[in-house]
């Protein structure tokens, strides 16, 4: 009986040319990123904004920094409604709570993304929708904009799970008025933990800057507007402190670089993983737009039967195979669901709530090679057979 052994969390190391970039920077003890010269946040925040084609892009402390910061540089407030996808994970509703804003939630639909239907007839009640694309699922960004724009309502585009991503050819994060990226160790760049935010808009990409804590150094970021426009925005702003340091962007600067790379290696093993999962008995995978160009560092499916998961669940378990499920009676690990959020006032979401319940997850972790994922093919297929649908001819894994 083959068992399979990796960890379903274990990144690759750091790259060397970002070790030897943090350890001169270790060296140097300058650490802050106003205490630098030239700065490594700053020069982060450049090539960042020339590979996803923004004007500007701050680098700040985590991705839910990213987006508290997105939401007060929008004027949004306490008391005032935020549009958000029903399906995502915390730190979504987590940031419009931190600012004081009312999460108001949007159902999604069988391929994951926000329900466009359900978002048309929910936008009179916001200005702002904090867009997840949560696990990689980008949403018809044309359709999504048109519905926004018409209605007057301002995007902000989580970007956790979709560095690299784009729709329709244009980047992730460059449709709507900021783009939130996270740079944690289980997103597509690996800081520990970091943020970065994009826009083209020149009075947000200041407010930004100003509530990051840059006192009067603004003009050291490296995507900074003119000083005409700080100057517009500077004594009204607070400081809510959320800068970068030089040993994070020092470590993420290499990374950007090789992402593309990265972006190819995640999508194949994807792929032979999607192959293997497809025709599992009682599962469903989750068809792909021919216009998305996605990150597959996860992977989603789709159980016919949730009454049968929990025993499915564990027998996978015992063969070392890990999934995550949306349907838990209780949060577990980083993984919730909008009943779990004593933060949100109670909403009642039927197709989320029945989508959820089927809802299977998977980590696909660079540290995965082809023969992994052929042995988690067929651990999966073999207790798909035994605990979710018929009997098949699915062998043991051997």
């Amino acid at each position: 009986m083959e068992r399979f052994a990796k960890s379903f969390t274990r990144q690759e190391p750091i790259p060397e040319p970002a070790i030897e970039a943090a350890v001169r920077v270790m060296r140097s003890g300058a650490l802050h990123r106003y205490g630098a010269e030239p700065s490594e946040v700053a020069a982060l925040e450049r090539e960042f904004a020339a590979s996803v084609g923004a004007a500007h892009a701050l680098a700040v402390a985590s991705g839910g920094y990213a987006m508290t910061a997105a939401l007060r540089a929008l004027g949004v407030g306490p008391g005032d409604p935020v549009l958000t996808n029903a399906w995502t994970l915390a730190p979504v509703p987590g940031a419009i709570a931190a600012v004081g804003a009312r999460p108001v939630l949007v159902e999604v639909d069988d391929s994951l993304r926000i329900d466009l239907g359900d978002l048309e007839v929910k936008l009179p009640q916001a200005r702002v929708l904090l867009v997840s694309h949560m696990r990689g699922h980008l949403a018809d960004m044309e359709a999504l904009m048109a519905l926004c724009d018409a209605a007057g309502v301002a995007v902000v585009e989580d970007c956790a799970h979709t560095m690299g991503a784009a729709w329709n050819g244009r980047p992730s994060g460059r449709w709507g008025a900021v783009g939130c990226f996270s740079c944690q160790t289980y997103k597509h760049v690996n800081a520990g933990e970091g943020g970065l935010v994009c826009t083209d808009d020149p009075d947000l990409a200041a407010r930004m800057i100003l509530l990051s804590g840059s006192y009067m150094l603004y003009a050291r970021h490296g995507t900074a507007p003119a000083e005409a426009v700080f100057a517009r925005h500077k004594g009204t702003v607070p400081n809510v402190s959320g800068r970068m340091d030089e040993l994070r962007a020092a470590i993420l600067r290499p990374q950007i670089g090789a992402l593309p790379r990265q972006v190819e290696r995640w999508n194949a093993l994807y792929r032979a993983l999607e192959d293997a999962f497809r025709d599992a008995p009682g599962l469903a995978v989750v068809e792909r737009p021919q216009a998305e160009a996605f990150v597959g560092s996860s992977i989603q499916v789709l159980a016919h039967d949730p009454a049968r998961v929990p025993a499915f669940l564990a027998a996978c378990a015992a063969w070392g195979v890990e999934w995550k499920w949306f349907g838990g009676a209780e949060a577990h690990g980083f993984t919730s669901r909008h009943h779990h959020w004593g933060y949100v006032a109670p909403q009642r979401l039927p197709r989320s709530d029945a989508i959820l319940a089927r809802l299977l997850d998977m980590r696909v972790p660079l540290t995965f090679d082809a023969a992994d994922c052929a042995l988690i093919g067929r651990i999966v297929a073999a207790e798909a057979a035994r605990h979710l649908g018929a009997p098949s001819r699915a062998r043991d894994p051997a």
